[in-house]
């Protein structure tokens, strides 16, 4: 009960980290490719607009780990990331259960307050992902490169002493080139919580499959060449956390790290 008490201030913070991000994150979606939006003739170059959008996405998940709500849980605000920190051996399964948990409902809610944009954010329902006319192959192959790179620049960065405390700040240039780059493949979502809210609030499900299968065969590919080629080493994790890396991991999360990656 104790350790159950302990993780609820982390699922909170997760819920609202995760809400931010589909809320602002998708504004800024909407804001730059709904249906009137003056940036489509202000930015008509889809190429820019899409690196653009990107790199402001990738703002606003840095600025959420940075937050007071990123020094509480660690600000993973995404379900892989969970995943990918507990096949590492820093959470605890049920501490990576409710971080997942609380991301999925804090994707609805916040995308919820999408609806306020009206006909431009209906447009484009909401920012929901769905496979480009590739059709799911190409989507699928993109998400799980996308996703591998995602998480390969977390254990890269969080895993050295010098450089963890600059993780958060690689999100906006790391969307910034994977959104211009893979975003007509599959929206570029490398998030099963950010592709749930939108889904949900536009009711729109076409290949949904692949924004899970996808993510979790990436992050399982990233964890499996670390493995193999015992990166993790040279790259090690001493916590569960994209930032506040001086911070201690809470009890309620924290394994007893016997398998030292």
């Amino acid at each position: 009960m104790t350790t159950t008490k302990s993780l609820l201030p982390l699922l909170l913070s997760e819920f609202i980290g995760t809400a931010l991000l589909l809320l602002i994150g998708l504004s800024v979606v909407i804001f730059f490719w709904g249906e009137g939006s003056a940036m489509i003739h202000f930015i008509p170059n889809e190429w820019l607009r899409r690196a653009v959008t990107g790199f402001f996405f990738g703002v606003t998940g840095c600025l959420i780990s940075l937050s007071p709500v990123g020094r509480i849980s660690g600000a993973h605000i995404n379900p892989v990331v969970s995943f990918a920190f507990w096949l590492r051996g820093k959470m605890k399964t049920k501490a990576m259960i409710g971080y997942i948990a609380s991301q999925m409902l804090g994707a609805v809610t916040g995308s919820v307050f999408l609806l306020l944009w009206g006909e431009q954010g209906k447009s484009i329902s909401y920012g929901n992902t769905v496979p480009g006319s590739g059709g799911t192959i190409p989507a699928f192959y993109g998400e799980l490169f996308t996703t591998a790179g995602l998480i390969t620049v977390l254990f890269l960065f969080a895993g050295r002493k010098n450089l963890r405390h600059y993780t958060p700040y690689t999100i906006p240039f790391l969307y910034c080139v994977m959104v211009c780059l893979e975003s007509p493949l599959s929206g570029c979502s490398t998030n099963p919580a950010r592709s749930l809210g939108p889904a949900v609030i536009s009711g729109a499900y076409t290949g949904f499959w692949l924004y899970w299968l996808a993510p979790v065969s990436g992050t399982l590919l990233v964890v499996v060449i670390f493995k193999t080629l015992r990166l993790h080493q040279y790259y090690r994790l001493e916590t569960a956390r994209v930032s506040y890396h001086n911070s201690p991991t809470p009890e309620s999360i924290r394994t007893s790290d016997v398998m030292k990656k």
